[in-house]
């Protein structure tokens, strides 16, 4: 057992899982950690491959190991819980604030040293290690809660471990990008009603990342200004797309939203990573995190489902353009009805939007906190 003290107060303890996997305790109180994985031992799946799509020029990892992953099990058989006598899970103790563990059946998994990136890949490129890293990141041990219910500090110490993470990953060098995002509810393929995110550290630049990076460096060289700015200079003078702001954080819908209800978060100050965040704005994440999340469920009464995706600058690259900031987007587009991705969407990539950003801002808005 190992431990490190981090920003706020916050104590990460790592153990090791009965497969070798760690799982690191991020906690505020002092905890002891000790127990030990009492599961029988199992092996590892072996690392997938990456093949390029060619038409696209864009690598589709191929994971058939996942096929047998848990999916939606009931809550008596909650992976994600912590571990109590007759019900050993993913998680040793016997409870937890935040924990981040490296996921049992991953889609990316640490190279051989042999392992080389294609720089340019091409039709006649061939499938490559799926090189990476898959993290499980565990909100909370609270079967029942949701990201908005969190407490201020429980939110702080979640937003220290995907710091702590980002950190870490970032010294792979293998890895090009690092992605947090969390999926919440059925309708966005969540196979763990659990509160929990992901991490992922990809080998290459996810295709929305390199095509954020190429617009980006086109703005900078035409306007010479960083592209996140502009766009929040431009929702603080419009006003009408904001939801909530403070001094450090600024939520809006965007000006060309994709979905029903679609928010972003960004700094005021602009910061490439999670990395570059400061303590003050770290401070400020919470009480605007959770104010965004309530409205979001609050527009009709029910838990939106949502993806919530946290977008930074890639690790070797782009440091100078690319921004941090978070989407939430929801596909609810009213009670009982969802917004389908279909033809002109999945197809060939082009939104179509039925309801004003400016509607649903003002939605969003008008909810009583």
């Amino acid at each position: 057992m190992s431990s490190k003290k981090l920003p706020a107060g916050i104590i990460r303890s790592d153990a090791r899982l009965m497969d070798g996997r760690t799982i690191r305790y991020y906690d505020t109180k002092g905890q002891t950690r000790t127990a030990v994985d009492q599961r029988s031992s199992e092996e590892q799946p072996s690392i997938g491959e990456m093949r390029l799509d060619p038409l696209n020029n864009e690598w589709v990892v191929i994971a058939a190991h996942r096929q047998g992953r848990v999916f939606l099990p009931p809550k008596e058989l909650n992976p994600l819980a912590p571990s109590k006598p007759g019900s050993l899970t993913e998680i040793p103790e016997s409870d937890y604030e935040v924990v981040v563990f490296d996921n049992r059946s991953p889609s990316l998994a640490a190279p051989t040293s042999s392992f080389k990136a294609i720089d340019d890949p091409d039709f006649s490129s061939p499938a490559i290690a799926s090189a990476g890293k898959c993290e499980v990141i565990c909100f909370t041990s609270d079967y029942e809660s949701s990201f908005k219910d969190l407490s201020h500090l429980q939110i702080r110490t979640v937003l220290e471990a995907w710091r702590d993470r980002i950190a870490e990953l970032s010294e792979l060098s293998y890895i090009e990008y690092i992605a947090a995002f969390e999926n919440r509810g059925e309708e966005v393929g969540v196979t763990l009603n659990h509160p929990h995110g992901q991490i992922y550290a990809y080998s290459y630049l996810p295709p929305k990342t390199q095509r954020m990076l190429e617009v980006a460096t086109a703005h900078k060289k035409k306007s010479g200004n960083i592209l996140l700015e502009d766009i929040l200079a431009r929702e603080l003078s419009d006003k009408v797309r904001i939801v909530a702001e403070n001094e450090h954080w600024v939520a809006y819908v965007p000006y060309a939203s994709r979905y029903p209800f679609e928010i972003h978060l960004a700094p005021r100050r602009r910061v490439p990573d999670f990395l570059a965040l400061e303590e003050a704005a770290s401070d400020a994440f919470a009480p605007i995190a959770k104010e965004v999340l309530i409205r979001l469920d609050g527009v009709f009464g029910v838990k939106m489902p949502y993806i919530a995706s946290w977008h930074q600058a890639p690790v070797r690259t782009g440091r100078d353009l690319l921004s941090l900031h978070w989407q939430i987007a929801s596909v609810r587009r009213a009670p009982g009805k969802l917004k389908y991705l279909a033809g002109s969407e999945s197809a060939f990539g082009a939104f179509m939007m039925d309801l004003k950003p400016e509607q649903s801002a003002a939605q969003l808005r008008d909810v009583a906190l």
